[in-house]
Formats: structure tokens, sequence, C-alpha cells
């Protein structure tokens, strides 16, 4: 199968497009992450969205590059602006999307990667940048693979991986609330599949605001040529 250039490579007639909000959701040990890396190595102007949290900066984390770190009555004051466009509490702290920058980006023209879970991607697709969202799920291709795939990184105890194990169902059972959904059996191919259907997204007539415009020259066109065999 043809590698898929990059949307963005230089063209005879670039058009203008809006960028794609990429939402990515596995369980873990799925190959997530390995996908995300590849992702951007295939077109560098892929984004990750930097999430904001109210945890404490761990050591060499950077503020405004690895999250946005903001005290919890700050994330809540933003989280009631409606200034967050996704957000979460998790093991006593709080995570979320930035609205602004997210737009901003879209806008401009750049696709921004999201890694979240099931409950991230509901309130995007809820949210007043649905339309220019892509989720993809990825699947294992069964669960003594994923649980094989968990237990060779020889990072976690069993406790530990039992309860990741147990957290993997729960994103497993909403697999059908996304748009794409990909059995990670084989990652060549799953990455070809991953750049296939970014490429095909972002030819969507919502993300081509320039549409609107050709269409109506071509009208214009058309009466006048109309015009001009009736003079």
């Amino acid at each position: 199968m043809p590698e898929v250039t990059p949307p963005n490579a230089p063209q005879s007639m670039p058009q203008p497009r809006r960028g794609l909000l990429i939402i990515l959701s596995s369980p873990s040990g799925a190959g997530k992450s390995t996908l995300a890396r590849r992702l951007r190595e295939w077109d560098p102007e892929i984004t990750f969205s930097v999430s904001a949290t109210t945890r404490a900066p761990r050591p060499g984390e950077r503020d405004g590059e690895d999250y946005h770190f903001l005290s919890e009555a700050a994330f809540k004051a933003e989280v009631a602006a409606g200034a967050m466009l996704e957000h979460a509490h998790v093991f006593g702290n709080f995570y979320g999307s930035p609205l602004a920058p997210v737009q901003a980006a879209i806008e401009a023209g750049r696709d921004v990667l999201f890694d979240i879970d099931w409950q991230g991607a509901q309130q995007i697709r809820n949210s007043q940048l649905a339309p220019h969202t892509l989720s993809i799920f990825l699947l294992p291709p069964s669960i003594a693979e994923l649980h094989r795939r968990l237990t060779s990184r020889g990072q976690d105890a069993p406790e530990v991986i039992a309860r990741r194990m147990q957290k993997s169902w729960d994103e497993i059972s909403h697999w059908d609330a996304y748009d794409y959904v990909l059995i990670n059996d084989d990652l060549e191919a799953t990455d070809r599949a991953l750049r296939q259907i970014i490429s095909a997204s972002r030819l969507r007539r919502i993300q081509q605001p320039g549409l609107t415009e050709h269409v109506r020259a071509l009208q214009a066109e058309f009466e006048s040529m109309a015009r001009g065999e009736k003079a």
C-alpha cells in the first residue's frame, strides 16, 4: 500500500483548511502512545493538547509545556466560565483541556491530538468544536494479549495490573461511541490506517472554509457565460 503524504505538504494551489481535533483513545496497553508518536513523526504539525491540572508539578515539568498548573480555585473558575473543553477529577486532582488554544489552532488549520478517555471524548463531542472532531478508538487483539503487554512492561505490581485490566474493560465497553475503531493487531497496518483516516477527514466539507466562496465564483462564472450566450 503506498505511503500517505501529509496533506500539509506543498501543492501547486494550496487551499486553506480548518484543523482537526483528533481524539485517540484506548485501554492501557493497546498501543496508543506508540501510535500517537508515529503520527507526529509523520506530520510534525500535529500538536498535543496541553492539559491543565491542579496537581503539583513534578521534577522537570514546566508550566505551559507539560501542563498548565492551576490552583483548584482557578481551575473551577475556568470551568464555570466555560473555558474548559473537557475536564475530570482523577485521584484527587482536576484535569482539563483549555478551550481557547484548541479553538485557535483549529481556525489556523492546525490539528490537535488528544489522549483522553471516553468521558473526555464525550464532553468534546457535546462541545462547540464537535463538528471538527475526529474520534478513534484502538482495540487490543485479545484480552490475553492486553494482559501480556501490561505485564511485560515490568513496571507494575500484580494488584496494579489487575486494576488497569478492570479499567481497560470499562474503556472498551464504550468503543461504539467513536467515529472509527481499529483493532491494533499489527502496528504497521494500524499506523497506515490512522494516517488514511486523518488524511480523508482533513478533506471533509466542513474543514474547507473556502468551498463556499469557490462555489459562488463558479456560479458567477456560469451566469456570466449564460448572459454572454444570450447576447
